[in-house]
């Protein structure tokens, strides 16, 4: 049986979320939002955390930020170390300052942000032994460099090629990390990636979980796993199947409103590992 490792998250309420504008291929300004659905479902997704045994931090959301909501896209934590975030649209610029505020008033001493263009956690993705970094839509190239030097680990980069999956973290998602004795899992939609890209994932990765076009357009791989439960869109039935055969359990959420504006449950996880 699967042993789940408690884990460590950092997530915002949707106090002042909407969708204002537009920055990928799910968001619609004409599309009413229900901002007390949204705070409902991101409720349920941070209880949920906390019931299946995870500590969630909150920072405080701010006015005229919609899409703070998302703090997977603030930095990336390893090791108590923390890569902060530049944002490609400047409608999210002035989130990577408060978001580094909160990590050097909560303890995080060895804070570096960025020169080059990266969506933190939206498109790196840690596997116990390398750091999966995309790129194709949100995080510069360069980028990818910059977090090896900062962050010290070795980073495998993929390229994104469909739009709708404009961040790593809507096309692929690590289901358990790597140990000493067992290689790290993860769950991708080839679809969403390049040749190079989905052969480089099949020589990492030959046990991967593989999910259809209907998981991945209901952002199913948008989702957040302890290494037994996963959290997860709860339209992705296909997904949630496949895992259950691997002995994982699946969680589903309804996430729809947040998913108006291209977020689900990882979108608004950052994990803390110190």
């Amino acid at each position: 049986m699967r042993v789940p490792v408690p884990r460590q998250y950092l997530m915002c309420p949707p106090r002042y979320f909407a969708v204002d504008y537009v920055i990928n291929p799910w968001m619609d300004p004409d599309v009413p939002v229900d901002a007390d659905r949204a705070t409902e479902q991101w409720t349920v997704l941070r209880d949920t955390y906390r019931r299946l045994g995870h500590s969630v931090s909150e920072i405080e959301p701010r006015e005229g930020l919609p899409d703070m909501v998302f703090a997977a896209n603030s930095g990336t934590v390893l090791d108590g170390r923390v890569l902060g975030a530049r944002f490609r649209a400047p409608e999210r610029a002035a989130e990577a300052e408060h978001f580094r505020r909160w990590f050097v008033e909560n303890g995080f001493r060895d804070v570096t942000m960025p020169t080059r263009v990266n969506e933190a956690e939206g498109d790196f993705a840690w596997t116990g032994r390398v750091l999966l970094a995309g790129t194709g839509f949100r995080t510069d190239p360069a980028a990818h460099a910059e977090a090896q030097e900062v962050l010290g680990v070795p980073v495998v980069s993929l390229r994104l090629t469909d739009p709708r999956f404009y961040h790593l973290d809507t096309a692929l998602f690590v289901l358990t990390e790597a140990t000493d004795t067992e290689p790290a899992q993860v769950a991708y939609f080839p679809g969403a990636f390049s040749p190079g890209s989905r052969r480089t994932l099949e020589r990492l990765f030959p046990d991967a979980v593989l999910a259809d076009a209907d998981d991945a357009v209901c952002l199913g791989l948008n989702a957040v796993s302890d290494g037994r439960h996963v959290v997860l869109p709860v339209e992705a039935t296909g997904l949630a199947d496949r895992l259950a055969i691997r002995d994982y359990e699946p969680i589903p959420l309804d996430i729809s409103e947040l998913r108006k504006s291209g977020g689900g449950p990882k979108c608004c996880t950052l994990e803390l590992r110190k």
